[in-house]
């Protein structure tokens, strides 16, 4: 739709304070005035009954573009939602009225420019065509284990084909090791025997669900929808296609060799895992000599909780400790356990489980740093610990010693983790254009490094989940928990987080919800959170397209894959609508209907700058939408006031902005500029991965640019703040505009 074809109304709320607080009628003059608009009307309360259907008849009357100057667009969403038109919101209450003084000049300069640039942001944009494409539905699982079997339960008992795909020559996973697991069921104080067979029967009896055990995957290509799989099973090529993945690949127990200090490499001295299978065995023997072990030491996280082997918790480990020595006094009365811990962790309903072990006579627990574990005379070993509790050094002799090692994601090995992180520090530098060229990961360097060939996809950015510091594969663990950087690849069980069996059957049930909605939404041509159903989508016109390859390599979810001229390809149904690539792009070639360059650069211009001489600053103000938009808004619901020089655009992410703006912005005389997003770092909030970390690496674009206008790099700040950081926020904008007060006007004022 062309400007000329769109019939803009305008509807101005008077109530929640803004008809007190303002000029209404001077609005309306504005909006059918300068702005241009075909029509302005105001209602008491907008939001009602009655100006709801006020609007719907003027929609019905011709008007296919309307603007909504009322409260925050993360309000009343639903209400003003009308389908076919395209709704601009004008936040005229929580950023003007209740964050500045009523009936102020100054107050009504603000809400005119909001107007403004409502009205030409409805100009500009259109409502989006959804990308329409065939979509199967199919659900592949990746991982036969326990969060394996449980997501292609859930998947098909929900009415959907499945695909399971096992490494192993059956399912069960871990569970065919174990043979007894954690207490379900009231009260809570012994350990249930495992029932597999008749699960897998069911399982491999499933019209939905196709099992192919002994398999590899050979490739992934393609997009949530559109996954092109190849599998290896038993010499016999499978191709398929599948709208989504669940990667259930669990865990391996952390490498027992690296723990020479605690006596591995003693034959007496064996993991838990051999534990596991010597008591499933029914008898506990020394190996040295196999002889029964009548005096156990349970030496508790094994290399966990140490920066030097495992930094994390996994969990589990204590409960299987309290499980092994319960199960070795039951096999042998004599047997004296010992378990020596940091911390014991036995969550909820464990604690019964927990206080059951307390009251065996024969199980002693002794809280303690352990030091070292010896070999003595006589096959025996002697543990050296500090007790904690009674501050004394103590030492015990013991047949055996069972390490409780932690857990570690078959997700990709120490090698792989080193050549990502590379290519990373590299992204990280915002190179123009040669970023992951300089660093060469690419698929056939990750080849032959055991654990990251499980998914082998088609991707530019590698063929396996990017991992986090503990190798994990990535995700928003704070708001997403199965999410990936993946689209359509959702992590479950151990690969994604140390569980038990049953937090796995949760987890999986999770991921597998997940990838149905996946599937679903990219039927409709939707995205998924954060963005959820955002049916736009980033058209690239690649007759300009330089082939700098920054839109390829600053994407955090590996949408775009590239010829070998470096020609972006996208792979819409991956795609996030972050507009990162948008930001990144020097040529601009990158567009969504309703956010492009040429909108935002619009509503920059479209605020009216004073001149020189009136001493009224101007601030422009880029705001992340996720969280400091809401928490602009939050600061506005508690009528905390801030500078009423700046003027606040949302945008998808700090990481969409592009250098052009802040550019626009400084030559038509604005004085300063606040980019505000999501923190960066360990505890990163960013729904899009990387936005702030990104806009901190184009820094070097935005100084040039200051230091091509002879202005001062103060002029223009980079923040991060969380969600609930509302008062910081506000504290931010007024020191900001305290700091542009002292630089001084921006010497572009009038040109």
């Amino acid at each position: 739709m062309s400007d000329n074809d769109k019939k803009i109304a305008v509807w101005v709320c008077q109530g929640c304070d803004i008809a007190k607080s303002l000029d209404v009628d001077a609005l309306e003059s504005l909006a059918t005035g300068d702005c241009g608009a075909d029509s302005c009307a105001t209602h008491s309360y907008l939001c009602g009954d009655e100006g709801v259907e006020l609007i719907k008849k003027e929609i019905q009357d011709g008007a296919n573009t309307i603007v909504v100057a009322a409260c925050s667009p993360r309000f009343n969403v639903d209400t003003f939602a009308f389908d076919g038109v395209l709704t601009e919101r004008v936040n005229l209450r929580e950023m003007v009225v209740w964050s500045h003084p009523p009936n102020d000049e100054d107050t009504q300069m603000l809400a005119e420019d909001y107007l403004r640039m409502g009205v030409v942001r409805a100009k500009k944009a259109a409502v989006p065509d959804p990308f329409e494409t065939e979509i199967d539905k199919t659900i592949m699982v990746v991982g036969g284990g326990q969060s394996g079997m449980t997501a292609a339960e859930e998947a098909a008992g929900a009415g959907y084909q499945v695909v399971l795909v096992e490494k192993e020559a059956q399912l069960g996973g871990w569970l065919n090791k174990f043979a007894r697991l954690f207490p379900k069921k009231p009260p809570y104080r012994e350990a249930e025997k495992v029932d597999l067979a008749s699960r897998i029967a069911e399982i491999e009896g499933n019209d939905r669900i196709t099992v192919h055990l002994g398999a590899t995957i050979e490739k992934i290509n393609g997009q949530p929808g559109q996954f092109d799989v190849s599998v290896q099973a038993n010499g016999t090529a499978t191709e398929f296609r599948v709208g989504a993945i669940v990667q259930a690949t669990g865990w391996k127990p952390y490498d027992a060799s690296k723990l020479g200090h605690l006596g591995h490499g003693s034959p007496n001295v064996i993991t838990n895992v051999q534990m596991e299978e010597m008591a499933a065995a029914g008898k506990i023997v020394r190996p040295s000599d196999g002889k029964p072990a009548r005096r156990i030491a349970f030496v508790q996280c094994a290399g966990s909780r140490d920066e030097e082997h495992l930094p994390y918790c996994s969990g589990v480990c204590c409960r299987v400790s309290l499980k092994q020595a319960l199960w070795v006094r039951e096999l042998d009365a004599d047997t004296e356990a010992y378990v020596l811990y940091k911390d014991i962790r036995a969550p909820g309903q464990y604690e019964d489980f927990y206080r059951r072990a307390q009251e065996d006579p024969g199980i002693f627990f002794t809280k303690g740093e352990v030091i070292s574990v010896k070999e003595t005379g006589g096959h025996n070993l002697l543990v050296d610990m500090d007790d904690t509790l009674i501050d004394k050094h103590i030492q015990l002799e013991a047949d055996l010693v069972v390490l409780a090692t932690g857990m570690v994601p078959v997700a990709a090995d120490g090698e792989a983790i080193r050549l990502l992180r590379d290519a990373q520090a590299v992204i990280e530098k915002g190179e123009a254009g040669a970023q992951l060229e300089a660093a060469k990961v690419t698929a056939e360097e990750l080849k032959g490094h055991d654990g990251t060939e499980i998914l082998n996809l088609g991707y530019r950015q590698g063929p396996d989940l990017p991992s986090l510091r503990y190798q994990f594969p990535d995700s928003h663990f704070i708001c997403f928990p199965y999410e990936t950087r993946r689209t359509g690849v959702y992590a479950a069980g151990c690969v994604r987080a140390p569980n038990d069996c049953d937090a796995c059957r949760e987890d999986a049930s999770g991921a597998a919800l997940k990838a149905i909605q996946t599937v679903e939404l990219a039927s409709r041509g939707a995205t998924v959170h954060p963005r959820w159903e955002d049916r736009s989508y980033p058209d690239f016109a690649l007759q300009r397209c330089t082939q700098c390859k920054r839109c390829t390599e600053e994407c955090p979810f590996g949408t775009i894959n590239e010829d070998e001229k470096g020609t972006p390809q996208p792979n819409v149904t991956r795609c996030r609508r972050c507009g990162i690539c948008l930001g990144a792009c020097p040529e601009r070639i990158v567009s969504f209907k309703d956010y492009s360059i040429d909108i935002v650069s619009s509503m920059i211009k479209a605020v009216e700058i004073p001149d020189e001489f009136e001493e009224k600053p101007r601030l422009l103000g880029l705001l992340c939408e996720n969280d400091a938009y809401p928490a602009l808004d939050v600061a506005g619901l508690q009528r905390i006031q801030h500078s009423n020089w700046i003027r606040f655009i949302p945008v998808r992410c700090l990481g969409a902005v592009n250098v052009v703006w802040i550019a626009d912005a400084l030559s038509c005389g604005y004085d300063g500029i606040l980019l505000v997003g999501c923190k960066s770092g360990d505890d990163y909030q960013c729904h899009f991965v990387r936005g702030s970390e990104l806009m901190g690496t184009r820094g070097d674009n935005i100084r040039d640019k200051l230091n091509s206008l002879a202005l001062e790099e103060e002029r223009v700040r980079v923040e991060q703040i969380e969600i609930a950081e509302y008062d910081k926020l506000a504290q931010i904008v007024n020191e900001f505009a305290e700091e542009i007060e002292e630089i001084g006007m921006n010497p572009f004022k009038g040109f």
